[in-house]
């Protein structure tokens, strides 16, 4: 019998993620889990694979790390059946549940065990009720005496071998969060059980191994790591390092990419590589992520791409920032349903080495949708995409970045056209010119100049075709700090009092304060109106003093397009820079945005046939060999 998941405990003492592996009271009235040794009523942590329930107590596994996602091995794997085994103890009855896709829920059968030693117990189940969606999961109603679940965990019977994985973390001057993920793994000994190697490759200046738990962390993998100094050439350099490292190394049937800011639920790497090795066809295996502020959200469940507008947008029927503490799995019927991506961002994924051989590696894209385009071409190719629940780390959000603001708007935007260019299946992308158009206009009005400047610079680079793609890769980063180092918005300060005092010549007419505009016509005169505001001469009292300060949740177009300076907090909360409105510039930058995407617009079709053309090149890994040599350091 293969394992395919095991029921775990969280390993630390943090109690905002103990309900998404047991809830107390089996999801009915107040939910009451404890922590490791504590005393709650129904439920404590045991041990990493064990938990105790109180006399008269109920504890379910009815959460996101210990159902079981019959759906999934349902639809993707050789699966038929699933097996639960068990080792229990105490005065008990074990009730067994599934779901539907609807997210009704349906009592299977139940065990009865009164021992006071551990005994064994095992259950068939069949996955065929599971197409649209479902779970299996279990509860358990302790009698008189306390019950321990000693372990348990889903099985099936198979052929086929255990694969193994290396794994592959870029990392860019985050040396502390990197140490701590190789600590992690480090400790969870059965999970290095399917891990060859694991390839740091390290691109920034801050070393990781000059962390002081460097060597702990390195001895307790065993002689796994392999640290790879590299010129920082972007996400997108240190992944396709690692599988070409994977590649070249012979040993591994996967690899797996991990994000360097990520802490990693171990177990998921087991649950990922046992999902990839009885995939019906070589499937790339993702894992959701967490929110790792929030650590009881699950921020992203499934992803896709809207084709007519070519965005990154969350798959049909799921929602971001789901709080399973307050909304359990058992009560939220979205969750239920199965869930079919286009790409799994490279947080967590692991990649067959058939696929990379097969479609080749990353683009060179420096960052951003490189993990987006591997899917798109994987699925192409034959190859799909599953983010499998269960399986997951915890990241920093996506609202505490402002990375469509920074130096990173440039790639958002290059690659993105790009992708489009690719794979669109409207002529001329469809909405998404416009859209580009849009929002690099709505960036103007905000007075975020060095934003549309970047965003113009990567439609330029766009033009120019594909040939300059993997060049830029050791150049662009420069050429980008030194572009937004003319432009007041891209200049931040740690302290509101490093700039002049806010001031205002004139009150609010009326008193009123600007609210947003409602409904379509609205939205077009307060676009009209910003728009002539911006070609107005500017008063000299604005230039020396701001006008307002604007926190990060209120920074919309149309409220700063109502100002001529103002003082705007980053998404970190930890620094400002001072927008301040130049009639030259927006006209300046008005012009080229609208003469840029016309000509992008004429010539989309040629440029579409060079892109696509240019891939097998382009995702080689004879040209990246190249890029790795333009940026090799010292080898450790």
């Amino acid at each position: 019998m293969r394992v395919l998941q095991r029921v775990v405990l969280p390993a630390d003492r943090d109690l905002d993620v103990l309900k998404l592996y047991v809830e107390g009271r089996g999801g009915r009235g107040e939910a009451t889990a404890a922590g490791p040794g504590g005393g709650g009523r129904e439920v404590r942590v045991a041990g990493r694979r064990s938990a105790a329930v109180a006399p008269g107590g109920r504890a379910s596994f009815c959460t996101y790390f210990n159902a079981f996602p019959a759906s999934y091995w349902r639809r993707w794997s050789v699966v038929e059946r699933v097996r639960l085994r068990m080792r229990v103890r105490g005065d008990a009855v074990i009730v067994v549940y599934r779901s539907t896709g609807k997210g009704f829920v349906q009592r299977v059968t139940q065990i009865e065990v009164d021992a006071d030693t551990a005994v064994d117990r095992e259950l068939d189940l069949p996955l065929e009720p599971f197409i649209d969606g479902g779970w299996y999961w279990f509860d358990i109603a302790a009698g008189d005496r306390e019950v321990v679940l000693e372990q348990a965990e889903w099985c099936a019977d198979t052929d086929r071998a255990q694969g193994s994985t290396s794994i592959g973390i870029t990392t860019f001057n985050r040396p502390a969060y990197c140490v701590e993920q190789l600590l992690a793994l480090g400790e969870a000994s059965d999970v290095l059980d399917v891990v060859d190697e694991i390839f740091v490759i390290d691109q920034g200046t801050k070393r990781v191994e000059d962390r002081p738990e460097f060597a702990g962390a390195a001895e307790a993998l065993g002689g796994r790591l392999r640290m790879i100094d590299q010129g920082n050439i972007g996400g997108s350099g240190g992944f396709s390092r690692a599988m070409t490292e994977t590649l070249d190394a012979g040993r591994s049937d996967y690899v797996l990419l991990l994000d360097d800011d990520v802490v990693v639920e171990p177990e998921g790497v087991l649950r990922a590589v046992a999902f990839a090795d009885l995939a019906r066809t070589p499937t790339i295996v993702g894992g959701h992520m967490m929110d790792i502020f929030n650590r009881s959200v699950l921020h992203v469940f499934g992803e896709s791409i809207a084709r007519y507008r070519w965005w990154m947008t969350p798959t049909a029927h799921t929602f971001l920032g789901h709080d399973l503490a307050a909304h359990p799995l058992r009560e939220t019927p979205w969750l239920h349903r199965r869930v079919d991506v286009d790409y799994n961002a490279w947080w967590m994924c692991l990649i067959p080495l058939d696929v990379i051989r097969k479609v080749g590696l990353s683009l060179p894209f420096f960052i951003k949708w490189d993990d987006i385009e591997y899917g798109v071409r994987a699925r192409e190719a034959g190859f799909p995409t599953i983010s499998l629940p269960g399986a997951a780390v915890w990241h920093v959000p996506w609202h505490s970045k402002d990375d469509t603001l920074d130096w990173q708007a440039y790639f958002t935007e290059r690659n993105r056209l790009v992708t489009a260019l690719m794979y669109s299946p409207y002529p001329r992308g469809g909405n998404m010119l416009k859209e580009s158009m849009f929002i690099a206009t709505k960036h103007a009005l905000a007075m975020q100049y060095s934003t549309v400047e970047l965003m113009l610079l990567a439609v330029e680079d766009v033009l120019g075709g594909p040939e300059g793609l993997h060049p830029s890769m050791t150049t662009k980063m420069a050429e980008l700090r030194a572009l937004r180092e003319g432009f007041p918005d891209a200049r931040a300060e740690p302290d509101l009092d490093e700039f002049p005092e806010v001031k205002r010549r004139n009150p609010p007419k009326k008193g009123r304060e600007p609210v947003a505009p409602e409904g379509r016509k609205a939205l077009i005169r307060t676009a009209l109106a910003g728009a002539v505001r911006q070609l107005r001469p500017v008063d000299s009292f604005t230039r020396e003093h701001p006008e307002v300060t604007v926190p990060h949740v209120d920074q919309t177009w149309w409220l700063l397009s109502r100002y001529d300076s103002a003082l705007v907090s980053s998404a970190d909360g930890t620094k400002a820079a001072w927008y301040q409105r130049d009639p030259r510039r927006f006209r300046a930058l008005a012009r080229r945005n609208m003469a840029l995407h016309a000509r992008l617009a004429r010539e989309w079709p040629e440029l579409s046939k060079r892109y696509r053309a240019a891939i097998p090149e382009l995702a080689s890994t004879e040209r990246w060999r190249e890029t790795f040599e333009a940026a090799r350091r010292e080898e450790r």
